[in-house]
């Protein structure tokens, strides 16, 4: 056996070894769970809602830069964590409240790990940005919840990190690439599963990156999803790994003008509106 596969068995080990459960795997905040709690009960109020999301300072300004992203547009910005309570309504208020909680929950254990996890989440942002752009033009997805579905799509990409707790046993970037590649799909159903998301988002990870994908004629979250990841892996230069846009079964449903591909084999959309997507994005770094 090489050094090289040698090494990467280790490396395997440790990963099936959180999978099974002999690690810990990561958990939402106990904030996190309690502000969940309350947006799911029919009686709670706007006030109760403040009052208990005003004791998570992170994420209420999250909320409030949110709610005056350029992925709103809204014309006054809100003023007032309660003002942004009323603006956002509870089902995007719970959405954002899981995105934010999805880039607290991997502590960083080493500059390496530091490295590993914002390259990993620059990707995911980039990625979540175009989709929630995406759902806008499309008009019947929401562009928070395709923004979390794009997120929580790559838990377990994340999650693979949480696996190393010590800067000597970080993998280097290629191995690192080659994990997520055979367990982050798996170790992000897990993960889902034990925070009891909507089925929907656990469906988007089985499907993801499954170009031939398709069970219904218009465009559902998980063709927005794939859309993005396409133009997310040819961004940071795999475009080897790719097939042309044109075979994707998510393409084949978008209407024109939405399916004009650019000089680069990319939507056009997306590459005319980088500015936009960068403002989204920003709402998440």
């Amino acid at each position: 056996m090489s050094a090289g596969s040698s090494d990467y068995a280790i490396y395997r080990q440790v990963v099936t070894q959180l999978m099974s459960g002999e690690e810990q795997l990561p958990s939402l905040p106990a904030i996190t769970l309690e502000i969940r709690r309350a947006l799911s009960d029919p009686e709670v109020t706007l006030s109760q809602l403040n009052r208990l999301i005003s004791r998570d300072p992170a994420l209420s300004a999250i909320l409030m830069k949110y709610a005056s992203s350029a992925l709103l547009r809204s014309q006054v910005p809100p003023k007032s964590l309660l003002d942004v309570l009323r603006v956002l309504g509870i089902a995007q208020v719970d959405r954002i409240t899981m995105v934010h909680s999805v880039k607290s929950l991997f502590t960083l254990h080493s500059p390496a790990h530091k490295k590993l996890f914002l390259e990993a989440w620059e990707r995911l942002v980039l990625k979540a940005s175009c989709s929630a752009f995406l759902a806008r033009l499309v008009g019947h997805v929401p562009a928070d919840q395709a923004l979390l579905a794009s997120l929580l799509s790559e838990v377990g990409t994340l999650a693979v990190l949480s696996a190393f707790k010590h800067a000597a046993e970080i993998p280097s970037a290629e191995l690192y690439y080659k994990l997520c590649r055979e367990y982050s799909k798996s170790l992000g159903v897990i993960v889902l599963k034990k925070w009891a998301v909507d089925d929907a988002y656990i469906k988007v990870i089985r499907h993801a990156g499954d170009w031939q994908h398709q069970e219904r004629a218009e465009v559902e979250l998980v063709d927005l999803i794939n859309l993005s990841l396409f133009h997310a892996i040819k961004q940071v230069g795999r475009s080897q790994d790719l097939p042309p846009l044109t075979e994707l079964a998510a393409y084949g449903k978008l209407p024109a003008p939405l399916d004009f591909i650019s000089d680069t084999g990319e939507l056009s959309l997306l590459v005319n509106h980088r500015a936009e997507i960068e403002a989204i994005a920003a709402t998440l770094r």
